[in-house]
């Protein structure tokens, strides 16, 4: 997508560009559309880090149904706060193909044929010219006004799925989950719970994996997983299955605000509520003692969970699944842009009280594996455990294989049991 692309040309500007070349006439558009932003928001670095940092699958790899109090499945509801969008039964249906239709030209009254190009089995016919006309506009807007857009429609949204959640709330809705057909069926969903987490303005969605009753003990572990940015808990349901499964573990999985079907918009500061509201849930529902609680942050995941580890004594352990030192370390080295970092986890892994466990991928390209090194030689010496350093993967693969999933499967087992020793 072209917010990707300006995500790795930000990169790429701050590895090649100083400092002092950042404000110049001349840099990349990608670090213009930054300072931009930051101005837009107030100087507000939050703005900053969300462009910068998340990027929610778009569309969502599942859906919550929504079911009444009766069991009767309620019809989805559009909460993108856009109702121009919405359909309109006065306008000329689209159909599945391209087609020819005559248009007279009123300088010359004869005839023009023009194509039509009908995109679905909803909509309207839209003439292709005029769509690439609009598609040529779409393509000339500058990084910075794509940032605002983007900025902007996530609010709207924001403001429609809380009025919705809100509602569904008062009216006793309760969920099911459902995959994108693009992932992988799993065998069974299982004994899974899709909820939504009231926060003060928002609904935060997760999905609860809890081990049978017949299995479960008062010393049955609970992990509340923090997933990746360009990910959600559609994508990672299988792996959550799996983890239930193998560690005979309850497992809660949530999205970031702005992610899935969580309400919000994605920040730094709303996953730290985030991840705090999901804990206190937990606490309260699934998990009774806090110390039978792990927090399992993968990739930018490991910054809402070193934040409330550092906040929480009462946690019992900590998962970095290729973690980063810091938000802004993994562009550069540099301090001089410290005033616009976020997550710095290498400042608060030191205060922990819990034990911790870093994996981390040896070929990692995205966060190189020297980030998972400096955290686990910040933790305290008495909380740190074995890591697992993986030879042969990078950063989003350590899992993938047989192997490999029976080998971390069988290292987070071994560091689940050392929290009874």
């Amino acid at each position: 997508s072209g917010l990707v692309d300006i995500q790795a040309a930000i990169v790429i500007s701050f590895q090649k560009n100083t400092v002092q070349n950042i404000m110049c006439c001349c840099c990349p558009p990608a670090i213009n559309a930054l300072f931009c932003l930051w101005f837009q928001s107030g100087c507000s670095k939050g703005s900053v880090a969300g462009a910068l940092t998340f990027f929610p699958p778009d569309p969502p790899l599942y859906k919550f149904e929504r079911y009444s109090v009766d069991g009767v499945l309620l019809t989805a509801e559009d909460d993108t706060g856009d109702n121009e969008e919405k359909e309109d039964s006065s306008k000329p249906k689209r159909n599945a193909f391209v087609t020819k239709s005559k248009r007279r030209n009123k300088d010359d009254g004869e005839d023009q044929e023009e194509l039509l190009e009908i995109v679905g089995p909803t909509g309207y016919v839209e003439p292709l010219e005029e769509r690439a006309e609009k598609q040529s506009s779409d393509q000339k807007k500058s990084p910075a006004q794509e940032l605002t857009d983007r900025a902007h429609e996530q609010r709207r949204r924001a403001k429609a799925r809380y009025a919705r959640d809100s509602e569904d709330e008062k009216n006793g809705v309760t969920y099911r989950v459902t995959l994108d057909p693009r992932l992988a069926r799993p065998s069974s969903i299982g004994n899974v719970e899709a909820v939504k987490i009231s926060s003060n303005n928002y609904y935060i969605a997760a999905l609860i994996y809890r081990v049978p009753s017949n299995r479960s003990s008062t010393n049955t572990k609970t992990l509340i997983y923090s997933h990746g940015n360009a990910t959600d808990i559609g994508a990672m349901f299988q792996l959550q299955m799996i983890l239930a499964e193998s560690l005979e573990c309850n497992v809660v999985s949530y999205d970031y605000s702005g992610y899935g079907e969580s309400g919000g918009v994605a920040l730094e500061n709303s996953t730290y509520k985030d991840i705090k509201d999901v804990y206190r849930y937990c606490v309260k529902n699934v998990c009774i003692n806090p110390a039978n609680i792990i927090l399992y942050g993968q990739s930018v995941g490991s910054g809402p969970v070193c934040h409330l580890a550092y906040k929480n004594n009462d946690i019992g352990g900590i998962v970095l699944h290729s973690p980063f030192t810091s938000g802004m370390r993994v562009l550069t080295p540099s301090r001089l842009l410290a005033c616009l970092d976020i997550y710095p986890n290498i400042d608060r892994i030191k205060h922990v009280r819990c034990p911790v466990m870093v994996i981390h991928g040896r070929l990692d390209e995205e966060v190189n594996y020297s980030h998972g090194v400096d955290l686990h030689l910040a933790v305290p010496e008495e909380y740190r455990r074995d890591p697992w350093w993986v030879p042969d993967r990078g950063h989003n693969d350590i899992t993938e294989g047989q192997g490999k999933m029976a080998e971390y499967t069988r290292r987070l087992r071994v560091f689940l049991q050392s929290l009874d020793d």
